[in-house]
């Protein structure tokens, strides 16, 4: 659609007369005549002087003023609109936005796809692994003179632990300990822990028995 510059520039071609001749009559510089017309409105001096200007010359051009002030009035707002917004994102914010988006959902996704699988693999690990096992005691190669030794330490919850073929209990802490029978001489003890997927751990510990 033209603009009402345009409009104002046609008209007064038509007419014949110069700008200099529109800005003697009304008063108004011939640059801020020229202004109007190219639709350059930053060059005007102000918000009221540019309404003014432009009233002025559409009464001179005989010219409907009240339909095309209120035409200028929204270029002339729109115009200032339009440089309030930093270069650079004209025609672009948009884009800009969307691109933005984007990436944050991409971002989103892919935290809540580790999240999900490092708790599928905290549920799970015990398919893939065999459960923790520790031996507080005996130690290795200890030299125990009594008629019964105590076997305890640590595994998973839920684990079922035998100590030499013999179940032992596991509290909910994964803690065990069972008094073991023995007889002098050598002595290997045997202690395995067997998750529910099957999943085996296990430790020997050598031990000698003496006669008290």
């Amino acid at each position: 659609m033209i603009n009402v510059g345009d409009k104002i520039k046609e008209e007064r071609k038509e007419k014949g007369v110069t700008l200099e001749q529109v800005a003697k009559a009304t008063k108004i510089r011939a640059s801020f005549l020229e202004a109007i017309e190219n639709g350059e409105y930053e060059k005007l001096p102000g918000s009221s002087y540019a309404h003014g200007f432009v009233k002025n010359y559409l009464e001179y051009l005989e010219l409907p003023v009240s339909e095309y002030l209120a035409r200028f009035r929204r270029e002339y707002d729109g115009e200032r609109q339009r440089k309030l917004i930093p270069e650079g994102m004209i025609g672009k914010e948009n884009i800009s936005l969307k691109r933005f988006s984007i990436r944050q959902a991409i971002w989103l996704g892919g935290i809540v796809i580790l999240a999900l699988f490092v708790y599928l693999f905290y549920q799970y690990r015990a398919a893939f692994f065999p459960p923790q096992l520790i031996v507080d005691s005996p130690k290795e190669n200890a030299v125990v003179a009594a008629q019964a030794i105590a076997v305890s330490g640590i595994t998973d919850p839920n684990v079922a632990v035998t100590i030499n073929a013999l179940p032992a209990y596991v509290d909910a802490n994964g803690k065990f300990t069972k008094q073991l029978p023995v007889f002098p001489g050598n002595l290997v003890i045997t202690v395995k822990a067997v998750n529910s997927f099957g999943k085996i751990s296990s430790i020997e510990r050598h031990v000698q028995i003496k006669v008290e």
